[in-house]
């Protein structure tokens, strides 16, 4: 794990967790509740740094599985009821009504989801929209080894997906539509006619392995072309060309953009070897031959220019107005996805051991380098997913919460301290076994 990607988790976190808290803060301070501390990450027997500032003690625990505030008054994850059996005073949480307490609790989840709306809205304004269209790629897919089991077949053009149509060229969209949308067939164009091809009664099972998270399901069919030759390396002085399309190496065929990566291993560990290049320049085709250098490359870098290679792309932008619903409605299919995503796991459509990741998995997914445009996805990503899990109705979470706050709202009976506790610490114990065991399956996988 590079520190780039450990850095990225940890402020992503960070930022999430306080503003998360600051969801219970503010609400609490505005209804003259007592918060006694304001603490990012959990401080059992000691803390990183706090600060006494009024009534608060603001910290920074050691134990980064979370943060919390804790409020006078109230059954919480720190197992302090010692003042509960005290009577109840007027700056504490049990002495507030029941649509105020409410009003507490919900904050975090509040924050969490229109943080979440927020982000997705303001990089549609900020970063625009590129994407590739569909018709652009001329020559179809170069389906991989998932493609194929689901029935696709390289030069096919996906027509679409469970009825909806294949504009933008992106095999996420494939997925989500299989995974999150019931998608059961999908239309393409093969040979020049249309073919309807029946997904996979497993393809969900399949798709959504452990083992096969960073897979594609196919590449465009784009030309290798040469866009850049190392001057007095191999491949410039045995003859290549800026614009030459690569069709094999040693034989092997080499024809895609995709396969670039086959090139690279196709050399690797080759050094000062013999090796013959076929490429296709303007109409004719050029057989080179030539050797690698001590370092077993040749020197020259493919074509990453889309108007090179023939593709055309096209971008969208965003006035903020028109950028901060699309946030909402981005934030709001996210959430309906992980939604479905969970009630395929409870059908058993969706295996939650292959497909639910814990930390290290989540800090993977921000990668080795720091990008600020996927740092902002992902926290939109996690906040929206932090609000939704806060909200099930688990005791110990806000959502357990919430439920019994809903009870004495709609009958009038409020729930015991003494039952509170006794369901606090049971959710407290199970969130802390599942904590446990998600990290373990990453931990072996």
């Amino acid at each position: 794990m590079s520190l780039a990607m450990l850095g990225q988790f940890i402020l992503s976190l960070s930022l999430l967790i306080v503003l998360h808290e600051c969801g219970h803060f503010f609400p609490a301070r505005w209804f003259k509740t007592r918060v006694e501390k304001f603490y990012l990450f959990f401080d059992p027997w000691f803390s990183v740094f706090k600060k006494k500032i009024g009534d608060t003690e603001y910290g920074i625990g050691w134990l980064p599985l979370g943060g919390y505030v804790k409020i006078s008054g109230m059954v919480d994850e720190s197992m302090d009821t010692e003042a509960l059996k005290q009577p109840a005073q007027p700056w504490e949480f049990r002495s507030k009504k029941a649509w105020q307490r409410l009003i507490i609790m919900i904050g975090g989840v509040t924050v969490n989801i229109l943080l979440g709306f927020l982000i997705f809205g303001l990089m549609a304004w900020h970063y625009g929209e590129e994407y590739i269209p569909a018709s652009s790629i001329t020559n179809g897919i170069q389906a991989d080894s998932l493609g194929l089991q689901l029935g696709l077949q390289s030069g096919d053009k996906i027509v679409s997906v469970g009825g909806k149509p294949f504009d933008k060229f992106d095999d996420r969209s494939v997925l989500r539509g299989i995974v999150f949308d019931g998608a059961r067939t999908m239309e393409v164009e093969r040979n020049g006619q249309k073919t309807i091809i029946n997904i996979p009664a497993d393809a969900v099972n399949t798709l959504t392995k452990f083992e096969n998270k960073d897979k594609s399901l196919f590449y465009p069919r784009i030309p290798l072309l040469v866009g850049e030759l190392i001057k007095d390396a191999p491949a410039e002085k045995g003859g290549l060309k800026l614009g030459d399309q690569i069709l094999s190496l040693n034989g092997k065929e080499i024809v895609y953009m995709h396969a670039y990566e086959t090139f690279m291993n196709e050399l690797k560990d080759k050094k000062n070897t013999p090796i013959n290049l076929v490429v296709l320049r303007g109409r004719d085709t050029v057989r080179l031959n030539f050797s690698t250098n001590e370092d077993a490359k040749i020197g020259l870098r493919p074509e990453a220019d889309y108007e090179k290679l023939g593709v055309k792309t096209e971008r969208k932008t965003y006035s903020l107005a028109q950028a901060l619903p699309m946030g909402v409605t981005r934030g709001t299919d996210f959430l309906v996805n992980q939604i479905k995503a969970f009630g395929k796991m409870f059908k058993g459509e969706i295996k939650a051991k292959e497909s639910v990741g814990g930390f290290k998995s989540i800090a993977q997914m921000f990668g080795k380098t720091w990008d600020w445009q996927r740092f902002w996805l992902m926290t939109a990503s996690l906040s929206l997913i932090l609000g939704f899990m806060n909200l099930l109705p688990i005791p110990a979470l806000d959502g357990g919460y919430v439920m019994f706050l809903l009870w004495e709202v709609f009958t009038g009976k409020r729930v015991s301290d003494q039952f509170m506790e006794k369901a606090v610490t049971v959710g407290f114990m199970l969130l802390l076994a599942l904590i446990v065991i998600i990290n373990f399956w990453d931990f072996i996988r």
